[in-house]
Parts: C-alpha cells; structure tokens; sequence
C-alpha cells in the first residue's frame, strides 16, 4: 500500500488533498469524507456501506489529528470527530470516488431523499 506524502485541507474550498508515494493525488469534499466516515455512528458494526446522511453539503473540517502513523481523525464542524481514517482507506475513497458517489446518490434517490 503507498504511503502518504502530504495531507493538506484547502478550508475554503472544502476540500482534502492528499498525495500518496505512488503518484496518486486524490482530491476528496469533506462533505464525501464525512458521509463516508468509517466510524461506528456512520458504518454501524461490520456494515459494508454508511448510513445515508442528508445536509451535510457545508460541512467541513475544524481540525485533521494524527493517529499513531497510520491514520488521521478529521474534525468536522458539525462535531463528528470518532472516525479514523487510515491511509488505506483514504486511497481507496480517493481511488473510487466516482463509483463510491454515484452508489450513495443512486441509495438517496432509492429512498426518496434526493
């Protein structure tokens, strides 16, 4: 798995940029990180997808902590703060961002909420 080699937020843009030691940049909206959250309140125990979450369009991020050398804890302004995110898992939602949004927008739809 590459490693990371910067993490930057661009706070008026609301957008995280990370780029990894393969070449791979990824820019992700804090309002996709924050739907796709890996914690418990998002994910539950053992789910494969997150929990649909609505308004979440101006959400962005108050604050990014280390966690060890393996992940970073992003803040949310709307005081979500229990996810870790791994740089694995930050690859694979910057790796499959198109496929990963266009499954959450087809599930809203589904129920009505888009």
């Amino acid at each position: 798995m590459p490693d990371p080699t910067e993490i930057r937020l661009e706070k008026q843009r609301r957008v995280l940029i990370v780029e990894f030691d393969d070449g791979a940049s990824f820019e992700l909206p804090c309002e996709y990180l924050r739907k796709q959250s890996p914690s418990a309140e998002v994910r539950g125990h053992g789910l494969s997808e997150p929990i649909l979450l609505t308004g979440k369009e101006n959400v962005n991020i108050d604050k990014i902590t280390p966690v060890g050398s393996y992940a970073v804890c992003l803040h949310f302004d709307d005081g979500h703060n229990t996810g870790i995110y791994s740089w694995p898992f930050l690859y694979e939602l910057g790796a499959n961002i198109d496929s990963y949004t266009a499954r959450y927008d087809e599930r809203l739809r589904a129920e009505g909420l888009k």
